[in-house]
């Protein structure tokens, strides 16, 4: 599959008389491949933001290697722009303009076909909307038509930045629902979204960024596999009596309150036939999987995974990489171990 953004030991640096100096990112990596939807997770401060303007020539990087189309990145840009629509940070449009307006005028500007103005409004919800000025749209309203804006050209790569902002729970499957039918169309996306639960469901591949750095990359149910510990939530009569017999079979077990944790289970009829067989009916045998959202807070340093070792940004590779550099790529699970801004 053919890189349709590549981006090698980027740096950003940003001084400050206020801040001094702050390293937003550092020595980040990211390929995104042709067709895929993208997901791209970090904290608030991580430098998602700084990357996607750095990419697009918005912002000066201080080293590292870019590019976008197979062209290189700030410097033949402009060669591939028109293929390319993206939404970096709040969209900002002027207020007395009606949303039919303001999409007539980039299209004018961009060398786009009228009639695309009225398509992409379907696209995005605001068919019956478009007449109204854009002061008094909502904002999730707001972003559908940056949205809108960012479709006008056809492009064949939408990079977009917290798109979901401000959609209501309707609005947030509009949205996923647009991508997948871009995807289907032989669109790429990058998307960057703080709704860890839909970039589950909407994305096939994830590049997980922490202070900087990248943490974690590959296709999602890779990563999630990374962090599988192949566990099973157990509700069983006598449950003291079974976590001793399971213990006693070499498996770990965890006891709460009303159920056990049972890890290390490569096949859950291992548990049910060796509780079975003394006289223990199970009433629940439950995988327990990881989620994206687990992963993420792992990886980024708000949980706690006892197998990976804490690095100095709060990161949390496999195979005790060093603090510097150190990641999980998923493409091969774990074979590379290597705010927004």
């Amino acid at each position: 599959m053919s890189a349709v953004i590549e981006i090698e030991g980027l740096r950003k640096t940003f001084h400050s008389v206020r801040h001094g100096r702050r390293i937003a990112v550092d020595g980040f990596d990211l390929v995104v491949g042709a067709g895929q939807v993208h997901g791209f997770l970090g904290p608030n401060g991580s430098g998602k933001t700084t990357t996607l303007r750095a990419l697009l020539g918005l912002v000066r990087a201080d080293g590292g290697r870019m590019s976008v189309l197979g062209a290189p990145s700030p410097t033949h840009l402009p060669q591939v722009a028109g293929r390319v629509g993206a939404i970096v940070e709040s969209p900002q449009f002027f207020g007395n303009f009606t949303a039919e307006r303001t999409l007539r005028l980039l299209a004018r500007a961009g060398g786009v076909p009228a009639v695309r103005v009225d398509e992409v409004l379907e696209q995005v919800g605001l068919r019956d909307r478009g007449h109204e000025r854009v002061k008094g749209y909502s904002l999730g309203m707001k972003q559908r038509l940056a949205v809108a804006s960012a479709l006008l050209k056809q492009p064949e790569l939408l990079i977009l930045d917290e798109p979901a902002n401000g959609l209501d729970p309707a609005g947030i499957r509009e949205m996923r629902d647009l991508m997948r039918s871009l995807s289907a169309a032989g669109v790429t996306v990058l998307v960057s979204s703080h709704i860890l639960a839909e970039i589950q469901l909407i994305c096939d591949h994830v590049t997980i960024i922490s202070r900087g750095r990248r943490v974690a990359a590959g296709r999602v149910d890779e990563v999630l596999a990374g962090f599988d510990q192949h566990e099973f939530r157990v509700r069983v009569d006598e449950p003291e009596r079974a976590a001793e017999l399971l213990r006693d079979a070499g498996l770990p077990v965890d006891a709460h309150p009303d159920h056990l944790v049972v890890g290390e289970v490569a096949d859950a009829t291992v548990v049910s036939r060796l509780l079975g067989e003394q006289g223990l009916w199970v009433r629940e045998l439950t995988p327990l999987r990881p989620d994206l959202e687990s992963v993420f807070l792992e990886l980024t340093g708000e949980g706690v995974h006892p197998s990976l070792p804490r690095q100095v940004d709060g990161s949390r590779p496999p195979g005790g990489a060093p603090p510097h550099g150190g990641e999980i790529d998923l493409g091969t699970v774990g074979s590379d171990r290597g705010g927004n801004a």
